[in-house]
């Protein structure tokens, strides 16, 4: 991929879209499948934001039954399984436990049963996936003996059973949300990273034509013309809007803060465990790279969301949560190796506690505020952004009359995710390639699906690039293949979003060293630079303390 910035591009766009998180990259990739013009810019790095502060799943939503969103369910579960279908290297069913204690009546075992049972129901197309494997069987209730045997570390006192049922995890939501640009990129669509908006541009009737973008890699100022705009900002989608709207139009979006934190691992590996804390909330034990990632929180946040960060005090309280449920000291602050957090924007006010607000999107016509040929899109969940995506073009056929083709991405793969059978797949890649560790080929088999056998290429031409670098076997060929294939411009990105050298915490000075030298010699950094991208990507890993914070 190239950022399209930096060259010639189109002199007027279909769609110009604002923010490369999940929904803006999934509206991309539907606009461009569809045989439009598409330029997508996004401030920061691809999926830098809410998209990669995940709890690593892609489910259905079961508590939100309780809020009677049944349709929202119905949706979700739906679109899970058009994800295993369609990223079938990424998205995974997986047995979840959800355990049931005394302390609280809506975690009794016969209403979570009944929820259950609904979600079955709902979820009536779960086996009708393309590779036969990712089936999902219906849920099961299992005795107090059953629950401490498949973990054997659940607290025992006021245990009274636990409910097994499947939801999928996604492991890697940087590279699923990376996956669904690259297919916005295969049929033709402009994207780039590090460009901020800095302005709307009008045309003689006042109607939005455009956006005035900063290319921050190189400080130079650009137009990028559209007959309509697409705001995707997601937690920035009003600071977005702000910048058209008129003064007297003011409209503040409500945040809610969600972190996680990463251990060695406390639970079986064999399923998510599952509790509801005493205050009625839902966490997760989730087995994640041979460690537990726990999540996730949620909180209102007040304040800008440039200047959010991951606090001790927010670690503190979900720790709290945790072993008020699961018992004292199970988990300790000394235990967390690795914590990050990002802001969900709510579409909703009514309700006081954002835990009880609803994971609908928004998706506004903003003809409404005179500014017409802006469309802004709000709230929503990354499990729908596919769905999302299809609304959001309805929308712009409705008000442009684009000729466009019917919706094609429910249907096929995404970029490099092209996998009939994936135990097949990886049968045959530990074949051809017995010449790399079996982790190597486990990892970048299911981390790049299809396109591992470029990485694999890399390898093969320098001895230094096969050499392997984290605990998953992965290798510093990734490193390359990031800069010169995936627009990997900074470390930060491709420790923590195109590769997981980072993702279970700070890999030592030594490693991340060695991969800003490697990446130093595509990118035409010097010294300097590289002691300023290890230092910044360190300060970025660094567990906060009571005085300290952390970037999202």
């Amino acid at each position: 991929m190239k950022r399209f910035i930096e060259g010639q591009y189109d002199p007027r766009y279909d769609v110009v879209i604002i923010g490369g998180g999940i929904t803006g990259a999934s509206v991309a990739y539907e606009a461009a499948s569809r045989g439009l013009s598409v330029a997508l810019v996004e401030k920061n790095d691809f999926s830098g934001a809410t998209s990669s502060a995940t709890s690593k799943l892609i489910h259905g939503g079961l508590r939100y039954l309780a809020n009677m969103e049944f349709s929202l369910v119905r949706e979700s579960l739906k679109e899970r399984k058009i994800l295993e279908d369609i990223a079938p290297n990424f998205v995974y069913p997986f047995p979840m436990l959800m355990t049931h204690y005394k302390s609280s009546l809506k975690n009794s075992k016969w209403v979570v049963k009944a929820g259950l049972t609904l979600y079955d129901i709902l979820s009536y197309d779960r086996g009708s996936t393309w590779d036969k494997s990712k089936k999902i069987p219906l849920h099961k209730t299992v005795s107090t003996k059953e629950a401490l045997s498949m973990q054997p570390n659940l607290r025992e006192e006021d245990l009274t059973g636990a409910s097994v049922f499947y939801d999928c995890m996604s492991i890697f939501p940087e590279r699923l949300t990376l996956a669904f640009i690259k297919s916005a990129v295969a049929f033709g669509a402009h994207v780039a990273n590090y460009t901020r908006v800095d302005a709307f541009l009008f045309d003689e009737q006042r109607n939005v034509a455009g956006i005035k973008v900063t290319d921050l890699l190189h400080d130079k100022t650009h137009e990028v013309r559209g007959d309509i705009t697409i705001n995707c900002g997601g937690p920035w989608a009003d600071i977005i809007l702000g910048l058209a709207k008129s003064s007297e139009i003011n409209e503040t979006l409500r945040r809610s803060e969600g972190i996680h934190i990463i251990t060695k691992n406390k639970i079986d590996p064999s399923c998510v465990v599952g509790a509801m804390s005493k205050q009625g909330r839902h966490f997760f034990l989730i087995p994640w790279r041979g460690h537990t990632l726990i999540g996730t929180t949620d909180k209102e946040y007040v304040g800008s969301p440039d200047e959010y960060r991951v606090t001790k005090q927010s670690i503190d309280e979900l720790i709290s949560e945790v072993n008020s449920t699961l018992g004292d000291g199970f988990v300790k602050f000394e235990d967390v190796l690795h914590t990050y957090g990002g802001l969900r924007p709510l579409v909703e006010d009514q309700t006081e506690e954002t835990y009880e607000s609803s994971r609908k999107y928004e998706i506004y016509d903003n003809a409404e505020d005179g500014l017409d040929g802006l469309i802004t899109v709000e709230g929503g969940k990354y499990t729908t952004s596919r769905n999302l995506a299809e609304k959001v073009m309805a929308l712009v056929w409705n008000k442009t009359s684009k000729p466009m083709g019917k919706t094609i991405s429910e249907r096929r793969y995404l970029y490099g995710c092209e996998i009939r059978d994936m135990d097949a797949f990886m049968a045959s890649l530990h074949q051809k390639h017995p010449d790399f560790k079996e982790e190597t080929l486990d990892y970048l088999g299911r981390n790049y699906g299809a396109e591992c056998e470029k990485v694999l290429a890399i390898a093969r031409q320098n001895k230094k690039f096969a050499e392997p670098v984290g605990v998953d076997g992965e290798i510093f060929a990734e490193v390359v293949f990031a800069v010169r294939e995936e627009m990997a411009r900074r470390l930060s990105d491709i420790v923590l979003r195109r590769t997981g050298i980072a993702t279970l915490g700070d890999p030592g000075e030594d490693i991340l060293k060695k991969v800003a030298e490697i990446a130093a010699r595509e990118l035409k950094w010097n010294r300097k630079r590289i002691r300023e991208e290890v230092a910044l990507t360190r300060k970025r890993l660094k567990i906060p303390d009571d005085t300290e914070s952390i970037a999202a």
